[in-house]
């Protein structure tokens, strides 16, 4: 059986979240992350408020009744950007609303097949927002796949306990003109 792939709404997405904490948790346990079940329950504590966000959309990758992979982001409006950001964006950039893309995990086990590429397409391919934006962790494995997606760095960051991350942005074709 092919791996199905449904999007979810708001409304629809509180099914399906249980099945994403747990797949969080196996992907977050790896190197560099290291995550253990603290960083887990705070995931899962609050993931039903990202759901309540403007814009909120989550695509998921289901194989027999098992959540293989997930990608989900709500509208980042503008003259947002990202909290602990390291300088501001373009203003371009920040004068535009943003799809910001929060989680994107596929479980170890699966990647490698198109899974991953298959949920963020199937994520920004109807998006109305100029750019895509996300924050990656640059020791991450996922940071080399954002970079051949044509993901290009705008910034910096930290998570609260330090560690670095690298801010993203993707043009979405319904963008406009050249992109930096």
């Amino acid at each position: 059986m092919p791996v199905t792939y449904t999007v979810h709404t708001p409304g629809s997405a509180a099914a399906v979240l249980p099945a994403l904490v747990r797949l969080y948790g196996v992907v977050y346990a790896e190197p560099p992350y290291n995550e253990g079940p603290d960083q887990v329950a705070g995931f899962a504590d609050g993931l039903p408020g990202e759901t309540g966000r403007s814009g909120f959309s989550l695509v998921v990758a289901d194989d027999a009744g098992l959540l293989v992979g997930a990608a989900y982001g709500w509208t980042m409006p503008a003259g947002r950007w990202w909290t602990r950001a390291d300088t501001e964006p373009p203003s371009d950039l920040l004068n535009a609303d943003k799809f910001a893309v929060m989680e994107w995990v596929v479980h170890p086990d699966r990647r490698a097949v198109g899974i991953g590429a298959e949920l963020i397409r199937r994520l920004l391919n109807t998006r109305s927002e100029p750019w895509a934006t996300l924050a990656s962790n640059p020791a991450a494995p996922a940071r080399a796949i954002y970079r051949r997606a044509g993901w290009q760095q705008v910034g910096g960051s930290a998570m609260p306990d330090g560690t670095p991350m690298h801010l993203l942005v993707l043009p979405l074709p319904a963008a406009p003109g050249p992109r930096r």
